[in-house]
């Protein structure tokens, strides 16, 4: 593969201003954090611009990342480039292959069902105790982002949707007031917003009608503190979406020839 193809075109331009208004990837625990200040460290910038351009299938699974030319495009030394190389490894957003070097993990099947076998445990966990905790007000706002979602479905506007999907389980999470448990989730979507961008043609698109009735129930749980049945909502809305990822594996595989892991 063609180092230049290991970064998008563009990517030399970015700036530390740029990368900071970003969504919130930088997590507070990363070595060198200056959050006081808003100050990106070189190793920051580095992480901060790699880390979104993975979860946001800039940069294609499998792509080789070579630390020449990362330092070269985004105006920094080796040194930065290498340190964030080993965060990304360290989230199994970057692997490394012999013979070859540091390159963009997989989407894998096994890393799919990671992510939702994942966020079912913690959703179970945030929606229950968002159920305890909201109040009107914050029913009325959930309420309008599945308002909003509905009206984009009906737009025929999916990437809207998910967008949208994204900021309602969220939002479920801070209402949980569970500071510890609103970043895992966090960080358990950034993988999710990576595998439905990179499968979202073949299979989020058509499964976005299903998903949403399931949030109309959801949404009519938490209002009435349904505990019991939103555990049951959880799970099938996180089991259901697991299913239609692996049928559409096998089904792939099937037309390929080839099992994936």
């Amino acid at each position: 593969m063609n180092p230049d193809s290991a970064l998008r075109p563009g990517l030399g331009n970015l700036s530390p201003a740029a990368t900071r208004e970003s969504q919130g990837v930088l997590r507070r625990d990363r070595p060198g954090t200056t959050p006081a200040s808003g100050h990106l460290t070189k190793q920051q910038f580095v992480y901060t611009t790699l880390r979104n351009s993975i979860i946001r299938c800039e940069l294609a699974p499998g792509s080789r990342l070579v630390i020449d030319d990362i330092a070269q495009r985004l105006r920094v030394s080796i040194i930065p480039v290498r340190e964030a190389l080993r965060l990304l490894q360290s989230e199994g957003l970057v692997v490394s292959v012999a013979h070859v070097g540091a390159t963009v993990a997989p989407v894998s099947r096994t890393s799919i069902a990671d992510v939702f076998t994942t966020m079912e445990g913690l959703e179970l966990v945030a929606t229950r105790e968002a159920a305890q905790k909201a109040g009107p007000s914050d029913v009325e706002v959930l309420a309008e982002l599945v308002g909003e979602m509905d009206r984009a479905l009906d737009a025929g506007s999916p990437q809207r949707w998910a967008e949208l999907n994204t900021r309602f389980h969220l939002s479920i999470s801070r209402l949980a007031d569970l500071s510890l448990l609103q970043e895992m989730i966090q960080r358990v979507f950034d993988y999710w917003d990576r595998v439905r961008r990179y499968y979202f043609r073949d299979v989020l698109i058509h499964r976005t009608r299903i998903a949403q009735a399931e949030h109309h129930i959801l949404l009519d749980q938490i209002a009435r503190r349904d505990l019991v049945h939103i555990e049951q909502t959880v799970r099938q809305h996180n089991q259901g979406a697991l299913a239609a990822y692996v049928s559409y594996l096998e089904a792939r595989d099937v037309d390929q020839g080839e099992p994936e892991a």
